[in-house]
């Protein structure tokens, strides 16, 4: 196991280097100045350029790759040209609201998904069964921002039962906490719950088609243990392997969710950035977003072998 972690963490230094340059060539590529966006629309030609002087942008390309990989080699990811401030100083204020929007979105989803998926397989054919597929072509049809404002319509302003916008830190109470981000978690939990379910439904249904789950049922076990100690479990690593690939439509539902209901994260941030052309905070927050999915995937693997004991590394 340790051999493995080392080669695969290893692995991730090409990965977030072609990583770093292609997100820093395709910035570059979007049509606007920063240094225009700075000045403002009463600037000359020469405060403009002045000011791409002061940023560092009249450098070629590869000058100003060198230098920003320089500073990643430190943990310095650059400094703000919008904001004034270092871009991994403002990633380390606005990621609390962001993986607290996730980390409750994704207990909601498992919590929903799994359980509702493995009855739909159980019951196949049934109700249930039909409700569920139904409920995943809506799902993955409605975008994000639509279902977003519609719960903040119906919940928020007409029934008043969940405010419409803002965060609160987990300090100032779990109450509050929860209150302020249940219906973006739910905003975002409806397509991750149409995916998981899906997925869950076809794992255990196939699994309860085995001899060991006939076995089982012959030997008169509860149809509830049945269920869930021999169909969920041999049907866990499909799960948790999407449930790891889900965590990428989870990351760009960020981004529109926090807009919607003005959470200040790194969604708002992002957003911030791009309006501002503000290349190093958007080249950072992609990169952090990147090494976090590499890091889930690499717990998702190693979660295999606890999941399945016949899987070795």
């Amino acid at each position: 196991m340790g051999a493995f972690l080392a080669k695969r963490i290893l692995a991730t230094i090409p990965v977030m280097l072609i990583v770093a340059i292609i997100v820093f060539a395709l910035i570059r590529l979007v049509p606007g100045d920063p240094a225009a966006v700075i000045a403002g629309n009463m600037a000359t030609n020469e405060d403009i350029a002045r000011i791409r002087t002061e940023l560092g942008l009249d450098r070629g390309f590869f000058a100003q790759f060198a230098i920003w990989a320089k500073g990643l080699v430190t943990g310095d990811l650059g400094q703000s040209f919008f904001f004034k401030k270092d871009v991994t100083a403002l990633i380390a204020e606005r990621v609390g609201p962001t993986l607290s929007l996730a980390f409750l979105t994704i207990v909601i989803t498992v919590l929903i998904a799994v359980p509702l998926g493995t009855l739909a397989a159980w019951r196949h054919g049934g109700w249930l069964d039909r409700a569920l597929m139904g409920f995943s072509v809506l799902g993955f049809s409605i975008p994000v921002f639509v279902i977003g404002y519609l719960f903040a319509y119906f919940f928020a302003l007409r029934i008043d039962w969940f405010p419409v916008q803002g965060y609160k830190p987990l300090s100032a109470g779990i109450g509050e906490w929860i209150r302020h981000l249940l219906l973006p978690a739910l905003t975002l939990s409806i397509v991750y719950v149409a995916l998981i379910a899906r997925v869950t439904r076809a794992s255990v249904a196939e699994a309860l088609t085995e001899d060991y789950v006939r076995t089982a049922r012959a030997k008169g076990l509860p149809e509830s243990r049945v269920l869930i100690k021999h169909a969920l479990a041999n049907a866990a690593v499909p799960i948790v392997t999407v449930i790891g690939i889900g965590v990428a439509l989870l990351i760009g539902g960020v981004v529109v969710t926090e807009s919607v209901f003005s959470i200040p994260g790194l969604g708002t941030l992002t957003v911030d950035a791009v309006l501002a052309r503000d290349f190093p905070v958007i080249q950072g927050v992609i990169l952090f977003f990147s090494v976090l999915y590499v890091l889930i995937n690499l717990l998702v693997d190693v979660s295999y072998v606890f999941l399945d004991p016949r899987i070795r590394y």
